[in-house]
């Protein structure tokens, strides 16, 4: 038996694709698979602007630009998140300011937000995690009445909504993630979402390394220079024609995943209902993309033990973030604000299970017997 935890999806057409691009004599950035993704992205989000970019960690740098960010300026985050969602904001010298996270979705705490805003708090940057939105009109209230720019970190968000609206189409910024191991993928890749049209100039400025070449092309200046900061932001054309082919099945691949997911939620019901597990919650009013299974167990020496016993069997599962506040950059570079207990708690019991395309039921039913017969 050999389940790994994760195997990139393919829908057939991404090397045709890529092909193409050659053929048309075009593997720089912003050719024409660019374009079609940047318009499928716009029309499926309702963003005012979106830019393909060479990952999501980008599309974050990005924003941390727009924010026009100033040393000692502050972030508002989870702690229980990727390092990239911090780093974007350390870069422009800001601090991130941590706080914890709900029990149920395992989103920021909204109640807690308020708390933790200072005269130098400049904006705050809710994570959807797993792809399940935070409450979004709580955090934009929130930000109207600070002044404060919302910035989605929707890297585990593409197909899902909160209230029926896009993640990342609520914040005045967003960034989405396309690598591997998301739902639709391009190996590395991610995307900037505009939603403030004030920004929308200037974001096509910084990801052309300053310039406003795109103004060039498109005739509305005569020559073009350098009016701004910016960056190589762009992709290769390869990547965007392999995303492309993922793009046009974006549906298909949702729906697969949240068959799988279903029967994952349906096989632990019982494991729940003894205690000795705690399944995914997911708000009635939010719409997810299946992006991942996750489980609570009891302990961090229960879920230790429950990774090596699947490995044993030769079934991958992994734990997630270790929380940024307890890591050494995050205790120099930023700062918590309370306890946190349930990030602390939760990055100790979560694992997570395997879950792509071309999981079969039986191979579900082989995990679930797995669990139930191992001792962890």
């Amino acid at each position: 038996m050999n389940i790994p935890f994760n195997k990139p999806y393919m829908t057939g057409k991404e090397l045709w694709y890529i092909a193409q691009a050659h053929h048309n004599g075009w593997l720089a950035g912003d050719g024409g698979f660019t374009k079609k993704c940047n318009a499928w992205l716009e029309l499926r989000t309702g963003a005012r602007r979106a830019l393909l970019t060479h990952s999501c960690t980008a599309a974050l740098e990005m924003a941390a630009i727009l924010a026009d960010l100033q040393p000692g300026d502050e972030v508002i985050m989870p702690s229980y998140t990727f390092v990239s969602t911090a780093n974007a904001f350390v870069l422009r010298g800001a601090v991130p300011v941590f706080v914890d996270i709900r029990p149920d979705t395992l989103n920021i705490d909204e109640t807690l937000i308020e708390a933790a805003i200072t005269d130098r708090t400049r904006a705050i940057v809710p994570v959807h995690y797993a792809g399940v939105g935070c409450e979004m009109d709580a955090i934009m209230d929130i930000a109207a009445r600070h002044k404060l720019l919302v910035i989605e970190d929707a890297a585990q968000g593409i197909m899902s909504s909160y209230k029926g609206r896009p993640l990342g189409s609520i914040g005045h910024l967003a960034a989405l993630s396309f690598h591997e191991t998301k739902n639709i993928i391009s190996g590395e890749g991610g995307a900037l979402l505009v939603n403030d049209p004030e920004l929308a100039e200037r974001a096509e400025i910084i990801r052309e390394k300053g310039t406003n070449r795109s103004q060039f092309f498109r005739g509305q200046v005569d020559k073009y220079t350098w009016v701004d900061i910016g960056s190589s932001y762009l992709p290769s054309e390869l990547i965007a024609a392999f995303l492309w082919a993922q793009m046009e099945e974006a549906d298909a691949i949702t729906q697969c995943r949240l068959y799988i997911w279903q029967a994952y939620h349906d096989a632990f019901v019982d494991l729940e209902q003894r205690g000795k597990v705690v399944r995914p919650r997911v708000p009635t009013h939010c719409e997810h993309n299946a992006h991942m299974y996750q489980l609570l167990l009891p302990s961090l020496e229960k879920r230790t033990a429950f990774i090596a016993a699947l490995k044993t069997e030769g079934i991958g599962s992994v734990f997630h973030y270790v929380p940024l506040h307890t890591a050494p950059a995050g205790r120099h570079l930023g700062r918590a604000v309370g306890e946190l207990r349930h990030t602390l708690d939760i990055s100790d019991r979560l694992v997570r299970l395997p879950l792509w395309l071309g999981l079969e039921k039986y191979q579900i039913e082989v995990i679930r017997q797995v669990i139930a017969a191992t001792e962890w």
